[in-house]
């Protein structure tokens, strides 16, 4: 059956992580900080993002949490309730990404004293110290630190590595007594990324982790952010972000509005941990997606603009789509239904009208199935299973699309009966994913959230 949670971080969780914290480093649990950095969805705006489509999310009441003391010196010391083992910095080392430390011969200086395992869940404290370091803020205090993320989640399709790398930047910061706004700490979270790790994604995942706020959506347009992700030198500047907080009309900056009380969020696992080899490729769609804009633009004159979808105005779509080969017509088709779904939630959701919005979730999977074909038959079956539960306003894919989970907006006094339906009904499809999910976990029932922030030694 589900998992119903409430006030996040509860009493219960910061007390445990404080106590945990007090006990590496000797301090009193009073002392202890505690950031919270947690996931996000993204109700509407599937797979157009990197078309420079708008899209909209919402932080939920999972994620990750870090307790932690600044230190006496430079050190860093860290733990992880997912991970064996230790992790032991400096605050002020020259953190170096891993191309650049293999072309200097450091490579070995960097790794010989820390097992393989331990480095791999330490690179994003590593990386953040790399993002501070990089825009000369000057670090000379480390942290004693207990890193966890919600218990029992898997985590993908919810933007988990967003989550940890702005946790470390938060606890850094703090630590240091830095001052850092959220649109900062996005170019930080991107520098871990990008290019201390060297992932090739974009920032909607850190832009939705900083600047949501509770039961509001967050409406972030793309465009501009679209051509400096498909550039060859990628590196997008925070300030172009476009994004705007969408009140819902019935909640009037408290959490306890009758909007914010109508619905819960359900998160229905899969039990898939990796992409399906058999299924096409996220690189491939943005290919596809690519290939159509630059037949569109040339059809209507305008071949010298960027060929992203974003740049094709829709009556040039609807003029020039017989042009296009049926794949191509069908992931333009997405991008230009995605994109007017977007606005339209938008509406519902400001108007209160959370039918109208759930009709569009599932329309916007029905799309991701059909048209962008993306998706997987358990995920498929899955999303099939949501729509058929009692009180499930609208459901659809978090994530690519691979594997991971498919959220569902939901009445929330059906939220029980469905997640428990869901659970019976996804195991008779598909038996063995399902044996691989902790069956108190395999649905849960998730509220909307805050922005991260760090919590100091009193509740709030």
């Amino acid at each position: 059956m589900g998992v119903v949670s409430g006030h996040w971080p509860s009493e219960s969780e910061l007390d445990k992580i404080r106590k945990k914290v007090a006990e590496l480093s000797g301090r009193d649990a009073q002392e202890v900080r505690v950031v919270v950095s947690p996931y996000r969805i993204c109700p509407l705006g599937a797979h157009i993002d990197h078309q420079g489509g708008a899209v909209s999310a919402m932080t939920i009441n999972k994620g990750i949490l870090l307790g932690f003391v600044p230190s006496d010196d430079t050190q860093v010391t860290l733990q992880s309730g997912q991970f064996e083992g230790e992790v032991w910095l400096r605050i002020d080392e020259v953190q170096l990404p891993k191309h650049m430390s293999e072309t200097n011969g450091l490579t070995e200086q960097m790794d010989s004293s820390t097992p393989q395992e331990e480095c791999k869940w330490g690179n994003y404290a590593r990386g953040a110290i790399y993002a501070l370091q990089s825009k000369g803020n000057h670090l000379k205090t480390g942290i004693t630190g207990f890193i966890c993320g919600s218990e029992g989640l898997d985590s993908s399709g919810l933007s988990s590595s967003a989550a940890v790398g702005i946790a470390y930047l938060l606890a850094f910061e703090s630590a240091n007594g830095l001052v850092v706004s959220p649109t900062e700490n996005i170019e930080y979270d991107r520098l871990i990324e990008n290019e201390y790790l060297g992932l090739k994604n974009g920032i909607l995942d850190q832009s939705a982790i900083l600047l949501s706020s509770y039961g509001c959506l967050t409406f972030m347009n793309c465009k501009i952010l679209c051509s400096l992700e498909n550039s060859d030198n990628y590196r997008p500047h925070v300030q172009t972000i476009k994004h705007k907080l969408i009140h819902p009309p019935t909640v009037q900056n408290n959490h306890e509005g009758e909007l914010g009380n109508a619905y819960k969020i359900l998160l229905a696992f899969s039990g898939l941990k990796q992409a399906l080899t058999t299924n096409p490729g996220y690189n491939r769609r943005v290919a596809e997606c690519q290939e159509a804009a630059k037949i569109l633009l040339q059809a209507s004159g305008d071949e010298e603009m960027e060929p992203v979808l974003s740049n094709v105005k829709p009556e040039v779509f609807e003029a020039h789509k017989s042009k296009l080969e049926a794949n191509l017509a069908k992931r333009a088709e997405h991008y230009f239904s995605e994109n007017e779904r977007v606005m339209k939630g938008l509406e519902a959701w400001a108007s209160g009208n959370l039918k109208e919005f759930g009709e569009l979730i599932t329309a916007s999977g029905l799309s991701s199935i059909q048209n962008y074909e993306c998706g997987c038959e358990p995920l498929v079956q899955l999303y099939q299973v949501l729509l058929k539960a009692p009180g499930v306003l609208g459901t659809r894919f978090s994530g690519a699309g691979f594997r991971g989970c498919c959220i569902a907006f939901v009445e929330a006094d059906k939220a029980e009966e469905a997640a428990t339906i869901v659970v019976n009904e996804y195991s008779k499809l598909q038996p063995e994913l399902a044996s691989h999910l902790n069956q108190g976990l395999a649905v849960l029932i998730c509220d909307a959230s805050d922005s991260a922030r760090v919590i100091s030694n009193t509740f709030s």
